[in-house]
């Protein structure tokens, strides 16, 4: 399931990211990567603020929906 399902402040595992290679390569430089965990800190209409290897990201729900755990 996306990361835009996921109840906050739970951690969860990253099991893939979809999409195009360049916006995987893009989440994987930003420090989300399969196999690590992730935290969803905050939801807002616009995005989810995440927690990932230790720094708080902002995503928009576009790039968030290709995050599956």
């Amino acid at each position: 399931m996306p990361i835009t399902l996921a109840p906050k402040g739970q951690e969860y595992m990253v099991q893939r990211i979809t999409g195009k290679d360049e916006v995987r390569r893009h989440l994987e430089n930003l420090g989300v990567v399969a196999g690590g965990l992730i935290t969803v800190v905050a939801e807002s209409p616009a995005g989810l603020i995440i927690n990932a290897k230790g720094t708080r990201l902002a995503l928009d729900l576009s790039m968030a929906k290709r995050i599956m755990i």
